[in-house]
């Protein structure tokens, strides 16, 4: 018997099992807050709560940068996740703020964790995923909202679990997995690995264009404030390829994809 057979869905080890006792458990009256990113991880989640029969409300944090593919993945798949919308869309809110880095970031904690305020949230974080991940717990606060707690149903869960509980289940996924994607997130995001940016680049030429744009206003925003800082480029265009091919430290994925 497979590996996966033994681990994922029999006996003591039956992680379906006790990802769907931990849900039961931890439910509360009010139900969960489903942090939903429309990965392969949060369809898995959506899936075995459904199983467990818990009450629960499902939300995608709109960036507006997000890949059309999945916006649409999501819509015909899951129809009842609720689209939470940001006041300010992102570029328009990076020209005001600056692009972000992996060592200067800002927009994970405006765009993908404003939810779930005062809610057990449930995510598809995993231990596998990064290091930094691995230490955190099954069951934990938030470290920036006291009202917020997480649950990570399947933290013990592999990459390869993942996929055979897809399988087996036959839970529909986003295309963008087939497409050269090992995880998604917001298109173009500095914290990812340097192919993925690239297949941005090739898929979606019209965000692109989007992103050339606010760079030219940044830029230009920048120079009128006297910033020397931007000197070193020389124009809107020029920064904006710097910033997509800089390769300087390490790609974070646990950073770029917050509740996969």
């Amino acid at each position: 018997m497979a590996l996966i057979e033994q681990t994922l869905f029999d006996g003591e080890g039956d992680k379906v099992k006790i990802a769907i006792e931990r849900l039961k458990a931890f439910e509360p009256p009010e139900g969960y807050y489903l942090a939903f990113s429309g990965g392969k991880d949060s369809v898995v989640i959506y899936h075995l709560a459904k199983m467990a029969g818990v009450k629960f409300d499902s939300h995608y944090s709109v960036t507006t940068i997000d890949p059309p593919d999945l916006i649409y993945f999501i819509r015909e798949h899951h129809p009842d996740v609720k689209f939470d919308h940001p006041k300010v869309p992102f570029l328009v809110e990076m020209v005001k703020r600056g692009f972000p880095q992996r060592q200067r970031r800002w927009c994970c904690a405006v765009y993908k964790e404003r939810g779930g305020g005062g809610r057990m949230v449930v995510t598809g974080v995993r231990a596998e995923e990064s290091a930094r991940r691995a230490k955190r717990k099954m069951v934990e606060h938030c470290m920036r909202d006291s009202t917020k707690r997480y649950i990570h149903a399947i933290f013990d869960w592999t990459s390869v679990e993942v996929w055979e509980f897809i399988k087996k289940y036959k839970v529909p996924y986003c295309g963008l997995y087939d497409k050269g994607y090992k995880r998604l997130g917001c298109l173009f995001c500095p914290m990812a690995y340097k192919t993925y940016r690239n297949l941005d680049r090739k898929l979606y030429p019209r965000f692109e264009e989007m992103y050339r744009r606010a760079f030219r206003k940044m830029y230009l925003k920048k120079k009128s404030e006297g910033k020397t800082s931007v000197d070193r480029w020389k124009d809107g265009d020029d920064m904006f390829d710097w910033w997509i091919t800089e390769t300087r430290g390490k790609a974070q994925p646990d950073q770029y994809v917050i509740f996969e």
